[in-house]
């Protein structure tokens, strides 16, 4: 699977390129900043995906989406605009995204575009997300004796609820007593969970989109950042949203 990316803002194709990386599944084919040498390349190549931005000189996103369409498998428009949206859709465009957008909302909207690999994507993440030979805990289940075993590649929402804890997974709920303080230790190194209130622990990788300051995962669970744990999830944050420079 290949891409093409296309915008006249050098630091939109960078951090679109950055953000493809969690993507692995597509190969960034080449990017472009003048819109014309796009059209050319793309009028001898074919691609399976083409993100590009509207407000471009000389050629305008939409013209240059038109003048390519049979070479595109899909078409993505990236732009601060909404006055194309129906231009865009008029070219049977694919996706129409407004700058800034979050690396979940691009990833969403790839995952809808390209399911196949986005299973393998998300296999990939399965394998990898805790960076850590040590991928599951054991904890003793509220009712009864029994140990539980929670895989921590499958973990999107650790809350505290007053004298026990409840660990939603992605196709289950455990509940158990200890302190979220107690497991908070046993995820200690653990790089993709991290504190955002005082009741929640959350994994990075089930983040479905951020809106102001809060967070809606995969599940559905939707989480205010607490006003202490703002400045580490906003560094977080940083490192992994697009940057748009100034449009002339």
């Amino acid at each position: 699977m290949t891409c093409i990316i296309v915008d006249d803002d050098p630091n939109a194709v960078e951090g679109l390129v950055s953000y493809m990386k969690s993507f692995p599944g597509m190969e960034i084919k080449d990017t472009f900043t003048n819109p014309v040498a796009a059209m050319a390349y793309l009028q001898q190549h074919r691609t399976n995906l083409l993100l590009l931005d509207v407000d471009m000189p000389k050629v305008n996103g939409i013209e240059l989406a038109g003048s390519v369409r049979s070479q595109v498998d899909k078409i993505v428009f990236t732009t601060a605009h909404t006055k194309y949206a129906f231009e865009a859709f008029e070219i049977q465009a694919d996706a129409y995204l407004l700058k800034p957008f979050s690396l979940a909302k691009l990833l969403s909207t790839l995952h809808r575009l390209f399911p196949q690999e986005a299973q393998i994507e998300k296999n990939n993440i399965a394998d990898t997300v805790t960076g850590s030979e040590e991928d599951f805990i054991f904890v003793k289940a509220k009712q009864g004796s029994k140990l539980v075993k929670v895989k921590l590649k499958e973990l999107v929402v650790i809350e505290s609820k007053n004298n026990y804890v409840e660990l939603q997974a992605l196709d289950r709920q455990v509940i158990t007593y200890m302190s979220l303080s107690e497991l908070a230790k046993k995820l200690n190194g653990q790089p993709d969970f991290i504190q955002v209130q005082r009741s929640f622990i959350i994994n990075k990788h089930y983040i479905e989109y951020v809106e102001g300051n809060t967070l809606v995962m995969v599940s559905g669970a939707k989480i205010t950042v607490g006003e202490m744990y703002r400045p580490a999830f906003q560094s977080f944050l940083e490192e992994r949203i697009i940057k748009m420079g100034k449009k002339r």
